[in-house]
Order: structure tokens, then C-alpha cells, then sequence
């Protein structure tokens, strides 16, 4: 018997049993679907995350006062024994290697402009927000250079917040009030979105050292640092480390968070979740794959007659175990295409209804789910197919 006539056979046969073949299709088409979904959105929350941290480029060192090893509470309530402050930002603007600082205060305050109020994150910065921040100005300037530890009542908005304010009046040149306070718009900047709950477009900039005094505070929130390409994140670090040291009595009482140790926890840790939601998808498979071995299972003792005819008319032992073999693994084969199908499908029927949740399907888990299926079918009939082989023709014939 050809490989030809096995192939027609097997088809034959699951042409003719159409239930049974449909329902053993239909248990593997639903675990690849679900491993196809699931991984899916595993894979469109690790991508959506890692753009997120990103989208600032991955020349920046952060540093957060306290110790987040020794507090075990969030950096922006860790404790400190001595404050990060403009005079620390100012002496690591002078390490080599340092393109631009930017210490930043943090705080919320209402900005109004006539009979209109929105109550906002406030950002005390400097001039090197668009350079380190990689944000770029679609009206007037941003900041004014200078002296950090001063600063003239000036802001520049978001595109939403001067939308809300202004609608589609001109923004630059008018005045607002931010928190009791007169202001002067200087510049409108381009959509940035938003940064981990942080409506980038909904707030105002304005110089630190006018938000110090506005939430009437002298330390700040973080001091970002933009470093050149050709220096190392790790070398750049240490530099950072030894300067504040220096300043802070010898203590480490701040924390550096680098972009390339971020960028690889999340990796690794998102990489993880991916993988465990897949698994969970793979229990449905595992389903279908316990579905496709007890019809096979099945159809052995079924068709023990036929199995004694084609070994009477001289069939070997491996003919008949490809012929199940073959049988298996075109019903895997088939229903994992159908489960690719519908999981690709359920994926874009998602991103239309919920077009915030991040769903991405990488060409390689679509390979990889049909292989997959293939090595279902083999795996699950592998048992009946060997006991299909072992059968005796005259006994198979004697029992029908």
C-alpha cells in the first residue's frame, strides 16, 4: 500500500465518520484558539508596556530619594534621610557623559482660564523636558534656560488641557491661574499620550522652581538624567551614585533606576506572564488532545474488521500505524488551522470592541500553534494506532 492510498484511505474514513470527526476537530480547534487568544494579549500587554517605558528613550537614568531596597515602600513615599534637590541635579549636570537633567517636582493644582477649571498633574521642570523627555513643541517654546533655583510665572499645557481651557482659541500669550496664581501660556506641546495612568496631554509645565513654591516644598520628586550613547548605563550609574554619595554623607539613601535594568525586568517578567497565559490555553488543548485519543480509541475497536481485512490482503504492521497516524494528524492538523482562524478572529473582534486593550499576534505563535496541533494529533493516537497494528488478522476477522 502506497503512501498515496493511505492518505485517500485515512480521508475516506473521516469522510464517512463526519460526527465523529468534527467533534475530535472541534476539541483541538478550541484549545488553539485559546492558546492563540490568550498568548495574544500576553504578548500585546508586554509590547504595550515596554512602549510605554520606551517612549522616553533608553539614555535615562532616574533617581528617586530613599532607598527602595531598605524601605519596601513605593519610591514616591520612601523615606529619606536627606532630600534630593536642585543643588544635587546641578552637580550631576556636570558629570561627562550627561546631556540634560531634568529634576522634577511633582503635584496637582486646578488651572483656570475665565469660567473654565481642570484640576491637573503640575510638573516643576526645566528647559531639557524636550530633549530628555523626547517631547516635541507644536506652538511657542518651551521653558526659558537659566538658573533653576529661579523661575517666572510661565506654562506650557498639554494639547487636551489647552483644548478644555481654550477650545480653539489661540493659548499663547493669555493668562491662567494655577492654583491662585497668574501665569503666562508660552507653548502648547504635541499629543505625547499617556505614561502608566499619567495623562501626559492633560497637564502643565511649568519651572521647578515656581512648583516648589507653589506646593511649598524644597526637594523634588525625581531627577532624570540624559546620558550620551557612549557611555554604558552601568558606568553611568556608578558615576551618579559616587557624586550623590559625596553630597549626602556617604549615604545611599536614593535609589537609581536605569532604563536597561527596567526595560529587562519587565521583559523578563511580562515574558513569564505570556508564557503562563498560554498555558492556561494549553489546558484546553490538552482537552482536545484526550478528545482525539479516545475517538481514535474508539475507532479501533470499531473497526477491528477492517483492520483484519487490509492486514489479510497483506497490509504490514507500519502501513496500518501510518494509516492511523495519518488519520490523527490530519483531524489535529485541520482543526488547529480552524483554531488559528478563530482565535485570530476572537483577537480582532477585541481590539474593535476594546480598542484600549492591547492585543498583538506574532506570526511565529500562529506556526507554532498549527506544529503544535500536528504534534497533538501524533502524540494522542500514537496508543490506538500501536494497538491497531498489534491485532491479529484472523482474530480481528473472527471477532466481527
Amino acid at each position: 500500500m502506497r503512501s498515496g492510498d493511505l492518505i485517500r484511505l485515512a480521508i475516506t474514513t473521516l469522510w464517512a465518520y463526519r460526527l465523529r470527526s468534527v467533534l475530535s476537530m472541534a476539541g483541538v480547534a478550541i484549545g488553539i484558539a485559546a492558546v492563540i487568544l490568550l498568548t495574544s494579549i500576553g504578548e500585546g500587554t508586554r509590547r504595550f508596556v515596554l512602549d510605554e517605558f520606551t517612549q522616553f528613550g533608553t539614555n535615562l537614568i532616574a533617581v528617586n530619594p530613599g532607598k527602595s531596597e531598605t524601605t519596601g515602600v513605593p519610591l514616591a513615599l520612601a523615606g529619606t534621610t536627606r532630600d534630593l534637590t536642585i543643588e544635587d541635579a546641578e552637580a550631576l549636570r556636570r558629570l561627562p557623559g550627561v546631556e540634560a537633567v531634568v529634576p522634577m517636582a511633582l503635584g496637582s493644582a486646578r488651572v483656570e482660564h475665565r469660567n473654565r477649571g481642570r484640576d491637573v498633574f503640575i510638573y516643576g521642570v526645566t528647559q531639557d523636558v524636550p530633549r530628555a523627555w523626547q517631547f516635541e513643541i507644536r506652538q511657542g517654546r518651551f521653558l526659558p534656560g537659566g538658573d533653576p533655583r529661579r523661575g517666572s510665572p510661565v506654562v506650557v499645557m498639554g494639547p487636551k488641557l489647552k483644548h478644555e481651557l481654550f477650545g480653539d482659541d489661540r493659548a499663547i500669550g493669555e493668562r491662567v491661574r494655577i492654583g491662585g496664581r497668574s501665569f503666562r501660556v508660552i507653548g502648547i506641546l504635541t499629543s505625547k499620550g499617556q505614561f502608566l495612568g499619567f495623562d501626559l496631554d492633560d497637564s502643565a509645565y511649568i519651572p521647578v522652581a515656581v512648583a516648589q513654591a507653589l506646593f511649598n516644598r524644597r526637594d523634588l520628586m525625581e531627577i532624570d538624567i540624559l546620558y550620551a550613547s557612549s557611555r554604558t548605563s552601568a558606568a553611568m550609574a556608578d558615576d551618579v551614585r559616587r557624586v550623590l554619595m559625596e553630597r549626602h554623607d556617604d549615604k545611599e539613601d536614593f535609589t537609581i533606576t536605569t532604563q536597561d535594568s527596567m526595560l529587562e525586568l519587565l521583559n523578563r517578567v511580562l515574558g513569564v506572564v505570556t508564557v503562563a497565559v498560554g498555558a492556561i490555553g494549553g489546558i484546553s488543548l490538552l482537552v482536545g488532545a484526550i478528545g482525539i485519543l479516545t475517538m481514535m480509541w474508539i475507532a479501533v475497536n470499531q473497526r477491528s474488521s477492517e483492520i483484519g481485512l487490509l492486514r489479510a490482503l497483506g497490509a504490514r504492521r507500519g502501513q496500518i500505524l501510518g494509516f492511523f497516524l495519518v488519520e490523527a494528524s490530519l483531524l489535529s492538523t485541520v482543526g488547529g488551522v480552524i483554531g488559528v482562524a478563530a482565535g485570530m478572529g476572537g483577537a480582532l473582534i477585541l481590539r474593535a470592541l476594546l480598542p484600549g486593550l492591547p492585543v498583538h499576534t506574532p506570526m511565529g505563535y500562529v506556526v507554532a500553534a498549527v506544529m503544535l496541533s500536528l504534534v497533538v494529533g501524533l502524540a494522542s493516537s500514537v496508543l490506538p494506532a500501536r494497538r491497531a497494528a498489534g491485532f491479529d488478522p484472523v482474530e480481528a476477522l473472527r471477532a466481527e
